[in-house]
């Protein structure tokens, strides 16, 4: 009998492995015919262009194409199964669930935004704009704590969301209801950010408006997670990964052929850096730099006398252009009764209307105005237009003046403290924790931590070289070329969004000067294929990467936030049990409810993304991370310190965030308000002070029941 029982044991064990090998097959064998097909595609659209074809039509077949093919795979991957729904089976294997993991975590910020923060600040940001290389060195040592401190033991538990860990670990309902809850805010903004990116990339593709590029690629996020869940996310990540890994390294590699000779750009670009640093020195001694900072220090000041009698002034101004409205209508009627050139007449009667609609309707409406205008144009006219020296350590010196060594000092703990924070919010993110559930195994969870490391660093390693060469070009094929020779590029940019690329003859003698380009850090990687001078399809290609990389996340965390608000907190309140079908149908629609509340907010053009998925990785370092980690390695927590600790840390992160938000502060007593910053951290590093709180009022209150537990 024992015999019988060992005997169907190996036979189910190898009958487990073939199927195991039968999975891998299957997912080799699509990989590797959808990567053909994508090479195929691009060829043929490369083929096509050099007949003729128009470029007006090249972004919306890419748009096109790639959604339905998003679409199709969500088709394929539809399921009614709780299991496969939430979870992907737990069937995964580690190396593609890497990849799909990678291809969640890019998201818009990493593929546009990166090279774009590397860029204006420079490897170690500012002492106000910290960043550089601390989102490199942040969200991939937070992949060691994601490894080392939280994955294995997460999937070991067989959950299907975070929240479900704070129930079985602490039991009760005040645990799962605040991560819930902590989940769909930490989720929410950082996918607004995701839907601004598709809006931004959708509208460069189609040249539709913003908020209709918005509702067009969102099509493709709700077909794919609506339908299959998990399970056709993770197949569509998986093919979003090699889209936009292909966008990525074809454009950068080709642009470090052309400037370095070695296509390997994170190898070779080490010697732009010397060039850029002699470069840099010449334009801060160029007298052409020099009047511009001037000019716009000028225009400061200018602004600086309009607040002074805000009322006067903005009165003033509309009587003055209420005049001069009347006196271009007076002449341009003189001159179509003289039939003279009306068009330019008529052009200056709609600029002077224009201006007059946009003045501010209200004084308060006026003095945020100017005084924004003026914190722009004081910062443009510092050296080299506000950006850092691109190789320094950290602004200031710390063997200079007072004023140079506190300015160090600021500069590192700022960068030190963002690190921090990505760091643990990466160790705490909802939907990419998830991601991991999907493993089949606890081992499998640590691989495919691992894989996603791997994907990764193929993309990161390249951002700082495309930062450094990007620079390189404006700096030397771009800075004194005349206004009316400039590259045509320019020209389409600037009319997707005077926010990316703005340039302006700010001090009239003709010419391009440094100070005078105003660069937005989502336009780097999008215009890279352009400055590169490649085929229009390369940068098709770039923009489909760049929605692959908004529609991967997107993906990811409007699944985390129907979850959370469907199976934490929804069903969890009922009395009666719902079967898994109820569950996953309610799920579905509350993910669209979802998603088109955040494709209103991204909207509002409230923010960069950068800034954006920061706070949200703030928030989820704050609200998850203490109670997390000292549930897993400390017996001693229990519900009472969890709870405290995760709205302990939570509440002093949302505090300190908001009480630096414009719109908070307009509408709250400043007495009800943080009192200037924090040891001059600045606000999106919130987490640096809410993780500590949180951890020591988390340990403080467990070990306080207990000791009241062993005394009664």
């Amino acid at each position: 009998m024992v015999q019988d029982k060992n005997a169907n044991g190996a036979t189910r064990l190898r009958f487990s492995v073939l199927r195991a090998a039968r999975h891998r097959w299957r997912w080799h064998r699509f990989v590797g015919l959808y990567t053909l097909g994508v090479l195929g595609f691009l060829g043929l659209m490369i083929w096509a262009e050099s007949l003729g074809l128009a470029r007006h039509w090249i972004g919306p077949i890419f748009l096109f194409v790639t959604v339905m093919v998003y679409a199709l795979i969500g088709v394929f991957g539809r399921t009614g199964s709780a299991e496969e729904y939430y979870v992907a089976g737990r069937r995964i294997p580690p190396m593609y669930n890497g990849m799909a993991a990678a291809a969640d975590w890019m998201s818009a910020a990493s593929f546009i935004s990166l090279a774009g923060a590397l860029y204006l600040q420079g490897f170690s940001g500012g002492p106000d704009q910290p960043g550089g290389l601390a989102y490199l060195l942040g969200w991939t040592g937070g992949f060691v704590l994601v490894a080392m401190l939280v994955a294995p033991h997460l999937r070991a538990m067989r959950l299907y969301t975070l929240p479900d860990f704070f129930q079985q670990r602490f039991g009760g309902t005040w645990p799962r209801v605040i991560a819930a809850l902590a989940t769909v805010m930490c989720s929410f903004t950082y996918v607004v950010a995701q839907i601004y990116g598709v809006g931004l990339i959708a509208s460069r593709l189609t040249g539709v408006q913003f908020e209709i590029g918005i509702m067009l690629g969102l099509g493709g996020v709700l077909v794919c997670s609506f339908l299959g869940g998990m399970r056709a996310i993770t197949w569509t990540q998986v093919s979003q990964y090699i889209v936009l890994l292909l966008a990525f390294l074809i454009p950068v590699s080709w642009l470090a052929y052309q400037q370095l000779g070695n296509p390997v750009a994170a190898v070779a670009y080490g010697g732009h850096l010397q060039a850029i640093a002699e470069r840099e020195a010449q334009l801060l001694a160029s007298p052409q730099e020099q009047e511009v900072r001037a000019e716009f220090e000028r225009r400061a000041q200018a602004l600086a006398d309009k607040l002074g009698h805000v009322g006067q002034a903005l009165e003033a101004e509309r009587q003055t252009l209420q005049e001069q409205a009347r006196h271009l209508r007076a002449t341009g009627s003189r001159e179509r009764d003289a039939d003279a050139d009306a068009d330019v007449a008529m052009a200056a009667i709609v600029r002077v209307n224009r201006a007059l609609a946009s003045l501010p309707r209200s004084e308060e409406e006026a003095r945020q105005q100017w005084q924004m205008q003026m914190q722009d144009y004081l910062q443009r006219a510092q050296p080299l237009g506000g950006v850092p020296l691109h190789t320094q350590p950290f602004a200031g010196d710390p063997h200079g003046s007072p004023e140079a060594q506190a300015l160090f000092e600021r500069s590192r703990r700022n960068f030190l403290a963002l690190m921090f924070c990505l760091m643990a919010g990466t160790a705490g993110l909802p939907h990419l924790l998830t991601r991991y559930y999907t493993a089949p195994s606890v081992a499998g969870a640590r691989t495919s931590v691992a894989w996603t490391l791997f994907f990764i660093a193929l993309m990161y390693l390249s951002a700082p070289a495309l930062a450094a060469m990007v620079k390189f070009e404006v700096m030397h094929q771009l800075v004194g070329v005349r206004f009316d020779e400039l590259p045509a590029w320019m020209a389409q940019w600037t009319r997707v969004d005077a926010s990316l690329l703005a340039v302006e003859d700010v001090n009239g003698d003709g010419r391009l000067q440094w100070g005078e380009i105003r660069l937005g850090a989502d336009l780097i990687m999008l215009a890279t294929p352009e400055i590169a001078g490649l085929p229009y399809v390369i940068s098709g290609l770039v923009a489909a990467g760049g929605l692959a990389a908004a529609l991967s996340t997107a993906d990811g965390l409007l699944l985390t936030i129907s979850n959370a608000l469907v199976r934490d907190l929804y069903f969890e309140s009922r009395r009666t049990k719902p079967s898994n079908e109820q569950r996953v149908i309610v799920s579905k629609f509350v993910l669209m409810a979802v998603a088109l509340a955040a494709a209103f907010v991204a909207g509002q053009r409230s923010s960069d993304i950068l800034p954006m998925v920061t706070a949200s990785f703030s928030l989820a370092a704050s609200a998850f991370v203490p109670a997390m980690v000292l549930g897993i390695f400390w017996r001693g927590t229990n519900r009472q310190g969890a709870v405290a600790g995760m709205l302990s840390g939570l509440g002093v992160t949302l505090y300190y965030m908001l009480s630096h938000a414009a719109p908070v502060r307009a509408a709250l007593p400043h007495s009800w308000l943080a009192d200037g910053l924090w040891w001059e951290i600045q606000p999106m590093s919130a987490a640096v002070f809410g993780v500590p709180v949180g951890l020591v009022v988390t340990v403080a209150v467990s070990a306080l029941g207990k000791i009241k537990k062993h005394s009664a």
